[in-house]
Formats: structure tokens, C-alpha cells, sequence
């Protein structure tokens, strides 16, 4: 297993004065500041040469869900993928090659008061409207837009049946 460096400024002086990162560190991840981009606790990513190209995938979303039939049928509707029900769990495959796919499964505590992460569903250019309208007659609720502040995307942000936030955007053409 790959040792990486603490979330520390690596620039501390050696005892022979020098700046560089220790010899055991070459081909872990660099922190920005050694590279001069920025300051502490910032990777930058590894060159090639540096190490193996990681051999990682999404093989997909876990979700708990309170009713997790129901939910996977939403999301099933989102992505078109059909769901495979097993004991209390629903797995859904994904529906599209470069698809992602999404297992179902009962709660096993409170839900969080504040989700710390979401999904980001893209859609092709000037299809962001209409998929909203789609989704909302399917059972999510629109939460707030985003149009004007970024001019490489657009986005709504929507949350599931249970309130887990999700975003559909969309990206103008490259010119």
C-alpha cells in the first residue's frame, strides 16, 4: 500500500537546508505548495512517470433510503435503468455504457440533518429545461437554479423524493 505524505507543508528545511520533499515521498501526490501553486494542504497531482495510472472505478452509488423500492424506482426513471430488487435492497445497474449504477438499501440510523455530498447529472446543451420539468413530474422537487454566475454551465439543483440533493447542468459547446 502507497504511503502518502501528511497534510502538512512539506517545504519544512532538512537539516542539509533544503526545501525538497524527503526521498521516501517521490511518486506520492506533491502538496501545491512545492510546486509553487498555492498554499497549504493542496495536492497536485503526480505525473505518469510518477506512479502506476490507478486502475479505479465507480462501481456505484450507495444510497440508504427510508423506503428503498420507491427510491430506486425514481432513480430508475432518471437514468433509465431497471431495477433488481433483492430481500430489502435494490440494486440498479447502469443503464448506459459510461452510466453509473446505484444500490439501494435501508437506513441504518438518522438521516443526516446536512448531506455532504450529491450527484451532478449532466445533459446535452439546451436539455437542461426540459429534463427539470421530467424529473419534477416523476417526483423530485426543483430547489434553486444557478445560470448566470458561471459561463461554462448551468445548472438546477433538485432533491430526490427524500430530499438527497442532486444537480442536472449543462455545458455550452466549446467554440
Amino acid at each position: 500500500m502507497a504511503t502518502y505524505p501528511p497534510l502538512v507543508d512539506a517545504r519544512e528545511p532538512t537539516r542539509t537546508g533544503s526545501t525538497a520533499p524527503p526521498a521516501r515521498w517521490r511518486g506520492a501526490p506533491r502538496l501545491a505548495s512545492e510546486s509553487g501553486a498555492g498554499r497549504f494542504n493542496q495536492y497536485v497531482a503526480p505525473s505518469v512517470d510518477a506512479m502506476d495510472v490507478p486502475q479505479i472505478t465507480l462501481g456505484s452509488i450507495n444510497v440508504e433510503a427510508a423506503d428503498p423500492s420507491a427510491l430506486a424506482r425514481f432513480w430508475a426513471t432518471v437514468t433509465g435503468g431497471i431495477p433488481s430488487p433483492a430481500h430489502d435492497s435494490v440494486y440498479l445497474p447502469a443503464a448506459v455504457p459510461g452510466g453509473f449504477a446505484m444500490f439501494f438499501q435501508p437506513l441504518t440510523g438518522p438521516r443526516p440533518s446536512r448531506l455532504t455530498i450529491h450527484l451532478d447529472l449532466t445533459v446535452p446543451w439546451g436539455t437542461r429545461s426540459r429534463e427539470v420539468d421530467r424529473l419534477v413530474s416523476v417526483g423530485a422537487t426543483r430547489c434553486w437554479d444557478v445560470l448566470d454566475e458561471h459561463p461554462h454551465v448551468q445548472w438546477t439543483t433538485m432533491a430526490d423524493p427524500e430530499g438527497n440533493l442532486f444537480c442536472v447542468a449543462e455545458h455550452p459547446p466549446s467554440a
